[in-house]
């Protein structure tokens, strides 16, 4: 499907949805405290895989980073969302739609979960629906989904969610460490609960 590109401040969308069980919604610079401290309770989980668990995160640089996801998301230059427990209103989910490039309407969702709140499968029902968001709300011709070709758990994510694996970019990244690392891309182009039905 072509679409005709606007001016991406210009874009008008939903800033919050739900899911079964979650709200999600755009990120709110109040929000840091209880992004905070899902990221301290979690940090082991995520250090392996996201480059901002290797560094030490303070209270002032999660404010920053909240402040900054919540101008980026007004600025449309970035699509951070916070997936909420609708019930409870508890913080589960850092999530969104990143490497945006509006001329193609392509995006990349990223995602981290609380560590309580792992195994419940909240991160698929977050993908799925942002999925179904991006196709819907902001006319995507690709979602894409980028993760370490040994991070099982993100690969059981995007299949699940009806991402095809498109290739292995090898030797795509290197860390602090000098090592460098594999990139699998997960990708869709038709969203697949429309499909299914």
């Amino acid at each position: 499907m072509c679409t005709i590109v606007e001016e991406p401040l210009l874009l008008t969308f939903p800033d919050q949805f739900e899911t079964e069980r979650l709200t999600i919604r755009s990120p709110k610079p109040e929000d840091w405290k209880q992004i905070y401290t899902a990221m301290q309770a979690s940090i082991n989980e995520l250090r392996p895989w996201l480059p901002f668990a290797r560094k030490e995160q303070t209270e002032i640089d999660v404010q920053k980073t909240t402040k900054e996801a919540y101008l980026n998301f007004l600025s449309r230059e970035d699509l951070r969302f916070h997936a909420f427990d609708k019930e409870t209103g508890e913080f589960v989910i850092s999530t969104g739609l990143h490497r945006i490039n509006w001329d193609v309407r392509k995006f990349e969702i990223g995602y981290w979960v609380d560590t309580k709140h792992r195994g419940n499968g909240y991160v698929t029902e977050v993908v799925t629906g942002l999925t179904t968001f991006a196709f819907r709300e902001l006319q995507a011709n690709r979602v894409e989904i980028r993760c370490d070709p040994r991070n099982m758990k993100s690969k059981a994510v995007a299949e699940r969610a009806g991402f095809e694996l498109e290739g292995i970019l090898r030797n795509d990244v290197i860390e602090e460490n000098g090592e460098l690392r594999d990139t699998c891309i997960f990708a869709v182009i038709e969203d697949p609960i429309i499909d299914e039905k």
